[in-house]
């Protein structure tokens, strides 16, 4: 995960990115999060306004480490607890035979500079396919932007 802002935004305390813990779906084929994420931000202007950045991965039963996903998500601009569904996505490539063989063998397209492709208008040239869907609880705090005339 990751927190991309705008150049008029500065991280006080708090992590802009990291990897969280491993979730083993034994019940159902839902895996859960649970991850607090607790980031505090200054900011001058409100242009690019902070995002959230998630990949998904998964381990299957021989170990191997494969890529589920990319999504990303603005963060809510009014304060309050929010449900925020982050529809995710992955690169679409090469023939049949070898999507068959990534089947078998493993691995797949992955993106270079994920953020890059943080946006839709960013990823229009990108061949992609839904994979599903990260719903988030986020709770935004927002402090003095009243002080300068912000609602």
């Amino acid at each position: 995960w990751g927190t991309p802002a705008g150049g008029a935004w500065t991280l006080l305390s708090g992590l802009d990115g990291g990897q969280t813990q491993v979730d083993d779906p034994q019940a159902d084929d839902v895996a859960y999060w649970c991850h607090p994420l607790d980031i505090h931000l200054a900011t001058k202007g409100l242009q690019g306004w902070p995002r959230l950045q998630l990949q998904v991965w998964a381990q299957d039963s021989l170990g191997r480490c494969q890529l589920l996903g990319y999504g990303f998500c603005q963060v809510p601009a009014t304060p309050g607890l929010h449900e925020v569904p982050c529809v995710t996505w992955l690169p679409r490539g090469g023939s049949w035979r070898q999507r068959l063989g990534q089947r078998f063998v493993g691995g797949g397209p992955q993106l270079c500079a994920p953020e890059a492709a943080a946006g839709a208008s960013e990823r229009f040239r990108l061949r992609t396919e839904s994979s599903g869907i990260v719903h988030l609880q986020l709770g935004v705090l927002l402090r003095n932007f009243g002080c300068y005339g912000v609602e």
